[in-house]
């Protein structure tokens, strides 16, 4: 008689029934999830697709309604986040949550910080800091001191990932990682979970980039509406497959690069010159898309903040319109017709703690409140023109902005400015964190604007979209405009040639 097959091994994780509602809004209905030692485990679907929520349980964030959490096959009470630490879950989110007033150090250790005779040994967690950032060949970090509030968002999310992989970690879960970072960080990330993965860490890996998920997991997941739609094996399924699963219907393009009909001149920089910025010049017509091509750290934010009145200008000029103008404050650059729509969305552009309403009226409010007495019909029209214009999926105007998804909050950030149409529209990484249906609107809309006759600067390090919706392409290094190109004979290639400098000047 033949032995009986040795039972397989039971999954490092195992969610079985999660289901988890707010209010009448079903997030999560029964979902099931696994994932193995020594895997890494891609979960997709579109924002609002229960993604954040499934991990928030995870994490102890938030407690199920129903279903069950399993480690090694014994079920476990995840009742809070010291829970979840406890057995070795470390999550990093997409929205970052440094204490921006700390050190590099101090945030990696913050609340586990080595202590000697009940002091703070400062010496031993700022070496502790350096060596590990050193182990994840994270360069970029260049002094474990210095305050996070200085860093790029690119740095700080490294800064994240390095305090995720301080401890122990047995289940780790990264929550779109590569959004901001350059391919090199990106390729010292990839290496760095290719070697916990060969050390039997279990990873779930969150991104709307589909080509990474191709190249990075073991087995991927797809969530729509709260449900779980399928598992399969990398090798088993496409890109479009995966698309499909997500939104429920076929994508085949979704860039909408408008027809090329360049009017004016819009916005001329002439040698704009100060400590990021050197010697930046550049026509931007009505009608047209002007892609910045660069790579982290090159200086794109940086002359985002430029143009518009945030970062002070010491030499050249700008006109709008054939005019000079005199940018000293974000106010003269609204003034003047231009509008930033920032990378750092709830940062820089969202109040989060206020209504959809608010944030929709906020730039018009000498329309509506003109003397202290609020028109609230006048407020509500305006609300209501921006959102049947970019089609913001909310409940109700007075739902909190944080309540919406990526796609719909960069909604708001653009829809709010366009009661009366800008000259010129800057969108710095518009699409970050943004799922594959919702870019698709954004593009639409981008696209739109442009065919009415907007200038639009659009700056992304996703070279992919920038080939592909600009009708130029200005490719950026070291705070320069190196090279302009014809979107029609631009190139991956030769664009990455002139980014790195593989390519003689």
């Amino acid at each position: 008689m033949s032995a009986a097959p040795a039972p397989a091994a039971a999954p490092l994780l195992a969610l079985r029934g999660v289901t988890k509602r707010f209010g009448g809004v079903t997030a999560l209905d029964g979902v099931d999830f696994e994932l193995r030692a020594g895997e890494i485990h891609a979960l997709l679907g579109e924002n609002g697709a229960g993604k954040s929520t499934l991990i928030k349980v995870l994490g102890g964030i938030h407690r199920a309604d129903t279903g069950t959490v399993l480690i090694d096959g014994a079920q476990q009470s995840v009742r809070g986040v010291a829970d979840a630490d406890r057995l070795g879950v470390r999550i990093i989110h997409q929205e970052l949550s440094l204490a921006s007033n700390l050190s590099v150090a101090e945030n990696i250790w913050l609340g586990r910080e080595p202590g000697r005779w009940g002091l703070l040994d400062r010496r031993a967690m700022e070496s502790a800091a350096e060596n590990l950032v050193a182990r994840l060949g994270m360069k970029e970090i260049r002094d474990v001191r210095e305050t996070v509030s200085g860093l790029s968002v690119a740095s700080r999310q490294l800064v994240e990932i390095a305090r995720a992989l301080a401890t122990e970690a047995r289940i780790l879960v990264l929550d779109e990682p590569t959004s901001s970072l350059s391919e090199s960080e990106t390729e010292n990330l990839f290496a760095t979970l290719n070697h916990l993965r060969a050390q039997g860490v279990g990873i779930i890996y969150i991104s709307h980039r589909l080509e990474e998920i191709m190249r990075l997991a073991d087995r991927v997941t797809v969530l729509r509406d709260g449900h779980t739609v399928g598992t399969r094996g990398i090798g088993e399924v496409d890109q479009h497959e995966l698309v499909r699963w997500m939104v429920g219907r076929e994508i085949v393009d979704y860039f909408h690069r408008p027809d090329a009909r360049p009017g004016a001149v819009a916005l001329e920089a002439r040698g704009l010159q100060n400590e990021k910025v050197r010697g930046v010049g550049f026509e931007l017509r009505h009608g047209e898309i002007l892609g910045i091509a660069g790579l982290v750290g090159a200086g794109r934010t940086e002359l985002a903040r430029t143009l518009f009145g945030i970062d002070k200008l010491h030499g050249g000029t700008l006109l709008v319109d054939g005019t000079e103008v005199d940018l000293r404050t974000p106010q003269d650059a609204l003034e003047a017709g231009i509008v930033l729509i920032p990378e750092d969305r709830q940062g820089q552009g969202l109040v989060m703690i206020q209504t959809i309403a608010f944030n929709l009226a906020l730039p018009w409010a000498k329309e509506w409140n003109p003397f202290g007495f609020p028109d609230q019909h006048k407020r509500g029209a305006i609300v209501d023109r921006a959102v049947d214009a970019f089609g913001i999926k909310i409940s109700g105007p007075d739902a909190g902005v944080d309540s919406l998804s990526g796609g719909n909050q960069q909604k708001v950030l653009v829809s709010r400015w366009m009661e009366h149409r800008p000259k010129v529209l800057i969108l710095d990484e518009p699409t970050r964190g943004v799922d594959v249906g919702a870019r698709e609107d954004m593009f639409r809309i981008i696209a739109r604007l442009v065919e009415e006759g907007m200038a639009v600067l659009l700056i992304s390090s996703d070279l992919v979209e920038v080939l592909n919706m600009s009708h130029r392409i200005a490719v950026y290094r070291d705070g320069r405009i190196i090279e302009t190109l014809p979107a029609e004979s631009a190139t991956m290639e030769t664009v990455m040639q002139l980014l790195t400098g593989a390519q003689a000047q």
